[in-house]
This record gives C-alpha cells, structure tokens and sequence, in this order.
C-alpha cells in the first residue's frame, strides 16, 4: 500500500505541469495489425460548376496518426508508433513506421508523446521532409534531424507540394493547433484532440468547402479536467463544419493502471459519436475506420454521395 502511494504522489508531482505524463523512455514499438482491412470506396458529389476532385484516401493508422493522400500526395498526421506503461494505442497500428510511404509532409498538433513520438519518428529516412509543427516544437523536431520544419502558428499558411497547409485554433491545455488540409480540390480539417471551443467557428467561415473531418471523440478529462472533445461535441462540430465525411479519431486510448486507477476519465466513442452526428449533422456520413482500412473517396458530379462499396484492388 505504501508503494501504491509512493507512485500515486510521484505521478502527480509529474502531471503538475501538464496534462498528461509525458513519457518518451521505456518505450518500445506499438504492434501492427497483420493484414489490412479491404478498403471502403465513398462517392460524394462534386460542387455544382467546379470540376470533380481527384481521389482522396484516408487511413487512420491509429489514435490521431493517420495518412491522408490527395490523389499521391501524402501528409501524416500526429505520429505515433510506440508505447510506454502509461501510453497505450488501445488497437493495433494499420501501418507500421517502417513501412510509410514516402510523405509530402508531416503535421503535428502538439508536444505530447502520443502526438509528437519524435524519438521514434526519427528514424523515417527522409530528413527533408516538409514538415508543419506547432512554433514550441520546432527546435525538436530539428533536433531530430528534420531540416525541412515550418513553425505554424494559427492561421498561418505554408505549402508541401501541391497541398496548402493552413494552422487552426485548438486548446488542450499545452500550446496546440489543429490543420486544415487543401490540394487537388480537396479539403480535409484534421482536428487532434482539441476541445470544442468557440474559436473553432471560424473555420468554416474560412473553409466552406470541407470534405472529411477528422475528430477526436473521447472526451478525455484528466483529474477531472476536460480536455478532449466528447463524441456529442464532435458531433456539434461536424454539424458546423458541414463536413461531408467524418471519421472519429483518438478514441482507444488507454493509460496504464496507475493513469487510469487515478487521473484519467473517458466520456465519448465512435459510435456514440455516429449516433450524435444523426441529429446534430444529419449532412455528414460518418465512417468508423479500423486500423489500416483505406476510406477512397470518389467524387461524381451526380447525385450518388452515400455510394459505398467494399474492396480495394490496391491493398
């Protein structure tokens, strides 16, 4: 009993700074599921007058580390391939590091280790590759090796290609930003693990085109503290983005023991996040993705959006 509260005090004196611990030793590598799912194909219609978009592809590789491929151009978000006792993706990867493709670039959101494994990512060969920080994790990531990095504060934009890369508000309770992701007349809002906050309302009075929302849905407090999105306010946020498509992210998290015994709370899932988005954005398909399974979105000038059929022939 007397360790159990010996840990109990250490961890806290740990968190006092922050949300959550922040563990980058005594990880090793997360596992990887051992074969894909076959994909899921999507049309969705085109705006009236403009030309169709070229393909997009989303795969949520776990948590909020996902690829997203505008018909070649691929940009990864949030990477995180290891794990540690209190860090748990909660589901295998669908991709494993060693096995990404060659990237057009890399977002971050923010500093903690499920979102920024810099240690780990290290070891992608590609050092210049473009690649999109929040400004206090630019010195990191160059540190790493990465000579290509751009410090994005809110509202600030850059390019990696093709793709136009514009940083949007977040609050999770360390400095962070969430992305809006534009190329080959796409448009994609990735939204890490923020809160829903007013702040937020502004994005789809700037991007009122957006095509897949990608939201955290767990609804994660930490000593009683909210600081992720619940699957209700992912919902309302799908509702205001008036996104065609929404796929929940950052939902089988789990800490270990002691952060889950004492500091930890989840209040949101996937599919309590399907069932809200049917009220509160009756617009949007919601699409739950396992690990690896590849979303291929169509887009057609008629009116088919809901098409879906399974099986993709470049698994």
């Amino acid at each position: 009993m007397l360790k159990r509260r010996m840990l109990v005090l250490i961890a806290i004196a740990a968190l006092a700074g922050g949300v959550i611990i922040v563990a980058t030793r005594g990880t090793i590598p997360a596992p990887v599921v051992p074969s894909r799912p076959p994909g899921l194909h999507v049309t969705i219609v085109a705006q009236p007058g403009t030309p169709a978009p070229a393909k997009l592809i989303i795969m949520r590789i776990a948590h909020s580390s996902g690829l997203v491929d505008f018909d070649g151009e691929g940009i990864l978000t949030d990477p995180w391939f290891t794990e540690s006792s209190q860090y748990h993706h909660g589901e295998p990867l669908g991709l494993a590091l060693a096995n990404l493709p060659a990237l057009t670039a890399v977002v971050v959101s923010h500093g903690h280790y499920d979102h920024f494994d810099i240690d780990a990512f290290a070891a992608y060969p590609r050092k210049d590759v473009p690649f999109f920080v929040e400004p206090s994790l630019g010195s990191a990531a160059r540190k790493a090796g990465f000579t290509n990095v751009y410090e994005l504060p809110t509202w600030q934009s850059s390019h990696a290609g093709s793709i136009t890369i514009t940083a949007t508000p977040a609050k999770h309770g360390v400095p962070e930003v969430t992305y809006v992701l534009q190329g080959k007349g796409s448009t994609v809002f990735f939204g890490a693990d923020t809160e829903l906050i007013p702040d937020l309302d502004e994005v789809p009075k700037r991007f009122p085109k957006i095509d897949v929302a990608l939201l955290a849905v767990n609804g994660l407090h930490a000593f009683g503290k909210q600081v992720v999105m619940t699957d209700q306010e992912a919902a309302r946020l799908a509702g205001k983005l008036h996104a065609q498509i929404a796929i929940p992210i950052h939902y089988a998290f789990k800490g270990g023991w002691l952060s889950d015994t004492f500091f930890l709370s989840y209040h949101g899932t996937p599919e309590g996040f399907m069932r809200a988005a049917e009220a509160t954005a009756p617009e949007t398909q919601v699409r739950i993705l396992p690990p690896g399974q590849r979303l291929v979105i169509d887009y057609s000038t008629a009116q088919t959006a809901g098409l879906v059929r399974r099986g993709d022939e470049r698994q």
